[in-house]
Formats: structure tokens, sequence, C-alpha cells
């Protein structure tokens, strides 16, 4: 379930730096990440602390907050109750390109789609932090695009475990674990 909600709004996100979601796309965007990327992310970290899965907790509630972080942002803007400076919103995202750099170094004991992901989004995170700092748009788009990758695994991952649970045996492969 947090995984289907990280690709869902890691997908219209991404679609969104792309430039491929013209006018209105941000607007799509803020009421995903509320719903969706962020409150059932968060939730699915709390089931997963209940459950004794420390990795599960951080990642999920952390990212469910990214979600929860970004709608703000872009709410309160739009709102006029704050400005957004590019430079600072890079760092931000370098901050959380940094999380996600340590996620993916644990990650190493989850299957290698897993692991893709990981190492999928720490590379996103960077290269759209760099893109803000920068003000290059070539930049955010090329993040828009890693982002998508990012999304397509997370996707594959997210249909592999429902399908493959569902049916009760192997249909599509996640590969073993690194270690």
């Amino acid at each position: 379930m947090g995984l289907a909600a990280f690709a869902m709004t890691t997908t219209v996100l991404s679609l969104y730096n792309l430039g491929a979601l013209a006018g209105l796309g941000k607007s799509m965007v803020i009421p995903l990440a509320f719903a969706y990327g962020g409150l059932i992310q968060v939730l699915v970290g709390m089931w997963e602390a209940k459950a004794g899965n420390t990795f599960g907790f951080t990642a999920f509630t952390s990212y469910g907050a990214f979600w929860w972080y970004y709608a703000l942002v872009g709410t309160l803007a739009a709102m006029g109750i704050v400005t957004v400076d590019a430079v600072t919103a890079g760092v931000a995202l370098m901050l959380w390109g940094f999380l996600t750099f340590y996620l993916w170094i644990a990650s190493l004991k989850a299957n290698k789609a897993t692991n893709l992901v990981f190492l999928f989004l720490c590379i996103t995170f960077f290269i759209l932090g760099i893109g803000d700092v920068s003000g290059v748009v070539a930049v955010t788009n090329v993040g828009g695009l890693m982002g998508l990758v990012t999304a397509a695994t997370a996707w594959y991952v997210s249909a592999a475990v429902v399908i493959n649970d569902g049916l009760g045996k192997q249909v599509l492969p996640l590969g073993k674990s690194f270690k």
C-alpha cells in the first residue's frame, strides 16, 4: 500500500517536474501529496513500526512526511504565507537525498528491485536539488525523468508484492537481496 502511494504520487510529481503537466499540473500534485502520498505512507509507516520493522517505519513515515511538507509548502506559497526560495528548496531536496542514501544502504537487505527504488530515488533527489540550486530548468527536467524511472520501479515492486501474494506464487521476480 505504501509503495503504491509513493509510486502514484511520484509519477504525477515527476511528470510535473519534467514539464509534461502544463497549466494546472501542480494543483493536481498537491491534493495527491496530502491524501495518498502523505497520509497513506504515514499510516503504513506506523503499521511497520507496530510490526517492529525499523526500516519500513523510517522509510514510509519519512516519505509520507515529505509529501506533507511538499504539499504544505505549495499550499502556503499559493496563499502568500511563505516565499519559496529555489536555493533553499534545492538544499532541502539534497538533504532528502542524504536520507535516501542511507536508506538505500539499509535496503541492501531487501530484494534487488526494492534496492533499486531507493538508489533511483536518491539520484532523483540530488538531481532535483541541483536543478533548484542552479536554476537550470533542463536539470530539473532530467530530475523529472529520473523520478519517472523511480516511480516505474516502485510501481513494479508494488505490483509484484500484491500479485505474488495474491496468487500465492512468484509471478513477478524481485531478485534476492545483495546481503
